[in-house]
């Protein structure tokens, strides 16, 4: 019996079957070590030794499998075929061998791409040794980033105060966003104008043809810049005579994409499914892992992570066969199509993301899979097949029409295409950002060279420029791409990073890099510039690249980036702070202190008059005070002076709303280094209210400002218990509280309109809602994530009065802080599982009970590759 070690427990029961009795497979739930979040994890003056730990429930899987190969008769490492799982292999390896548990036992390493009886065979069938380069490669690049993280981020705790953390790759990524912004903030718009015109054939077909020279000269897009000038053409068009010049025909062809990588399939899924990045790869790791199709569980895809483009011979084979058979023989090019990346540092070696069997249509396996596991298969196995297909024959015409008013003339032109031959495009076309209609797109009617045609109307429109857009997910990892920055499996964790950093916020699918982001940036392009250009990172990958091909050692590449990057910031701990608030200054000052529309000094303060404006540095990061502190108090958030919901109104510091009538104290809106807040009176006894989110500082009049410095507010006693019930705005927003229970209402304006029966109803749902979670049964689940790889029972996703946990039968584990519950997989909450079981077995907590008054929070140590 030989032991087989796989990284998913999903694995393990279809690979045994696969298998047979000969065999146990184990899983080891993804990295079983790591190198400790603490300094001196990686020594440089030791040659760059590095210390791992095994974490609790790594430790008792390790157990298990040493004790089941000191029984068998060898052991067999099947983790995952990217550098990551060469990685745990190698991991695996070493422990064991601490252990003693090979002995003299043969060991062996394979490699599967897909989750399917014969690609499983087939490896098992060539196996080979672990691969030094990959494992130099990945320690390396841990080693880079462990050095980088543990060295740069103290200089940041101390020289910005609130900043989270830098990263080799996070802080390059963020400097991209940052810059983008940037752009968009330096943008001055300018205004244009498009003339068009409708004309008819004789044959009284209409089409639009757009103006492109006008009395002799060519027109650019910005050349017509005024109501004047667009009225003038206009009126000469409105008298003009119009003839068809040229009508020229162009036949074109289109050929298919290749198959999707990591970073297309994100890219093609947040443009046409709306899918963020993260639940792309987790619907891709169940389609990978397998899917039960008619009581047998088959991987549906191979493996989601990677760059390459080109399949494997035998999945060209098989899909000209479907193309055949599906779409017809003319569907069918003579020869198959190969492929090769574009993509820099890509791994070619690595197969493209593909179908295991074409003959498994997306029709013919829809009631087996979940919506977006359909949306995902279907979308896969389009573009894969549509790779291998005919490309489509298109037909281009270019229409050159004169326009003539006496001595003046203007040139038009109308283009259009039509599809003579659909191709590939009759299985998958891309989809495109914008909803504009491509003017080449439209289809012209029959017109004739020479033929005179009618002026139906000429259409002016006015036109603003517009800044580049901010970043999606899906552009966001196709510059990370484009940049060789960072690899497939990285991008995911990337984006988590920076927003779980809160230097950057996602809304309405846009990347929005928040101050704190700009702030680190603006420090880290000061003072260790070098480290965060593009050509340099995307330099160190090249090397990471060249290393795992076996071309460098990896110490010789730790010792060049080691000695000049220590040296930097050995450079930067002496520097004091009012340096870096000099160098922020000057590096923010248009985000900061952009010009006034009255000409004056955007630094001078608005409250004295006399002193000036500059970044501070607190406790809880960034604002700007005035230089004359404390003799003049004035502070406001960082970020724009005079933009923005948070900054609007109060440019010149405090503004009068009015008095309390009851009080007679004078009630005022002030900017402050949280934000804009509100205040009735002055001195210590002073009532303040922050403005809640989305309440904008020029939104607030007096009538506002007196109802939010009056809550809480009574609503009414409770009809059983006598007592007042409240509602106030807090920590975690609006809310009623009745007797130590709080109940959130759904906005702010609920507080200021909720009556006493929507109160006591609301109350009631929450008490029932902890009642049940604590002493009245289990709670419904949230989500079912499948059945447990022991076959005891489903895992599932579940409510508690502490917060959302995973379930599977007696042990509950609560999720990380800021896990959607939505979001979680099985794998994340097998680990989190396993992780309770292990601490409850070692006797240092009890498992976490739906009665437990404590929940659990560590987090798991398992892999986490997204």
């Amino acid at each position: 019996m030989e032991v087989v070690v796989v990284e998913s427990p999903n694995k393990v029961k279809t690979i045994n079957k696969y298998l047979g009795r000969n065999y146990k497979v184990l899983a080891s739930f993804g990295h079983v070590r790591d190198l400790p979040a603490k300094d001196g994890s990686v020594k440089p003056d030791e040659d760059f030794s590095m210390s791992w730990d095994v974490d609790g429930p790594s430790s008792k899987r390790l157990t298990d499998i040493a004790k089941a190969v000191k029984d068998s008769d060898g052991l067999i490492l099947a983790t995952d075929p990217d550098r990551e799982g060469e990685a745990i292999s190698w991991h695996v390896l070493e422990v064991l061998k601490q252990k003693r548990a090979l002995k003299d036992k043969p060991v062996k390493r394979v490699v599967f791409n897909s989750i399917t009886k014969q690609a499983v065979l087939d490896a098992m069938a060539n196996p080979r040794e672990i691969d030094p380069p990959l494992v130099d490669a990945y320690l390396a690049r841990r080693a880079l980033d462990y050095l980088v993280g543990f060295t740069l981020s103290p200089v940041l705790w101390r020289k910005l105060p609130g900043a989270r953390s830098a990263g080799r790759v996070q802080s390059v990524a963020l400097r991209f966003v940052c810059d983008r912004e940037a752009e968009i903030e330096r943008f001055v718009r300018e205004q244009y104008w498009q003339v068009a015109a409708i004309l008819a054939t004789p044959r009284q077909d209409t089409f639009e043809a757009r103006l492109t020279t006008f009395d002799g000269k060519k027109l650019q897009k910005l050349d017509i810049s005024s109501q004047e000038q667009a009225d003038d053409i206009k009126a000469m068009l409105d008298g003009a005579t119009f003839r068809a010049l040229s009508v020229e025909a162009k036949p074109t062809k289109r050929n298919p994409a290749p198959p999707f990588t990591t970073s297309t399939l994100q890219q093609a899924a947040s443009s046409r499914l709306g899918f963020s990045a993260a639940r792309t790869m987790q619907v891709a790791q169940r389609l990978y892992e397998g899917v039960d199709i008619g009581g047998e569980t088959a991987g549906l895809i191979t493996y989601m992570r990677t760059d390459g483009v080109q399949m494997a011979p035998e999945a060209i084979g098989a899909a000209r066969s479907a193309i055949q058979k599906e779409f017809g023989e003319k569907y069918l090019p003579e020869k198959p199509r190969y492929y090769s990346t574009k993509a820099k540092n890509a791994q070619e070696a690595h197969e493209a993301i593909r179908p295991t069997d074409f003959t498994r249509t997306p029709a013919s396996i829809r009631q087996y899979l979940d919506p977006d596991q359909q949306k995902l298969y279907d979308m896969i196995w389009k573009r894969a097949i549509a790779s291998q297909m005919q490309p489509a024959e298109i037909e281009r015409t270019t229409v050159e029409i004169e326009a003539v008013n006496g001595p003046r003339s203007a040139g038009l032109r109308a283009v259009g295409s039509v599809i003579r031959f659909d191709g590939f495009i009759a299985a998958y076309t891309e989809q495109k950002e914008d909803d504009d209609e491509d003017e080449e797109s439209r289809r012209l009617p029959e017109i004739r060279t020479g033929e005179q045609l009618l002026r139906e109307v000429i259409n002016v429109t006015h036109h603003t420029t517009e800044p580049p857009p901010r970043y999606t997910e899906a552009t966001f990892i196709k510059k990370m791409e484009e940049l060789g920055i960072g690899r497939p499996s990285t991008y995911v964790a990337t984006l988590k990073t920076l927003e779980d950093r809160d230097y950057v916020k996602i809304e309405q699918r846009r990347l929005i890099p928040q101050p704190k982001g700009r702030l680190v940036t603006a420090f880290l392009e000061s003072f260790f510039e070098h480290y965060v250009e593009y050509d340099f990172t995307a330099s160190l990958e090249e090397k990471l690249d060249e290393i795992s091909d076996g071309k460098l050692a990896w110490k010789e590449v730790l010792r060049d980036f080691w000695r000049d990057f220590s040296g930097a910031v050995d450079d930067i701990k002496e520097l004091r702070i009012t340096d870096v608030l000099d160098a922020l200054n000057e590096e923010l000052a248009p985000l900061v202190f952009p010009a006034r529309e009255n000409g004056g000094n955007p630094r001078t303060c608005p409250k004295c008059g006399t002193g000036n404006l500059s970044l501070r540095l607190g406790r809880n990061g960034a604002f700007v005070g005035c230089s004359n502190y404390p003799e003049c108090s004035y502070t406001r958030q960082f970020g724009p002076a005079n933009g923005g919901d948070d900054a609007a109104g109060l440019e010149e510091g405090t503004k009068v709303l009015g008095k309390d009538p009851y009080t007679e104290e004078e009630i005022t809106l002030r900017s402050g280094r949280f934000g804009p807040y509100l205040q009735r009176g002055d001195g210590k006894d002073a009532k303040r209210a922050s403005l809640p989110k989305g309440w904008s500082p020029a939104s607030i009049d007096h009538e506002k400002a007196m109802a939010l410095l009056s809550l809480p507010r009574d609503v009414g006693k409770h009809p059983e218990s006598g007592k007042m019930i409240s509602a106030g705005i807090g920590r975690y927003g609006p809310f009623v509280l009745h007797d130590g229970t709080y109940a959130n209402l759904e906005s702010v304006e609920d507080v200021f309109s909720i009556g006493l029966n929507r109160a006591v109803s609301v109350i009631a749902e929450k008490q029932s809602k902890a009642k049940g979670g604590r002493n009245g049964g289990t709670p419904a689940a949230l989500k079912d994530l499948g059945p447990h790889p022991d076959g005891e029972g489903n895992v599932t996703v579940r409510d508690g009065r502490y917060g959302p946990y995973v379930n599977h039968g007696k042990i509950n584990a609560t999720l990380p802080k800021g896990k959607d519950p939505q979001s979680v997989t099985l794998d994340e909450a097998l680990a989190l599982i396993a992780e309770r079981a292990a601490k409850s077995g070692d006797g240092k907590k009890p498992v976490r009970k739906a009665s437990a008054k404590k929940p659990a929070a560590k987090k798991s140590a398992a892999r986490k590759k997204e």
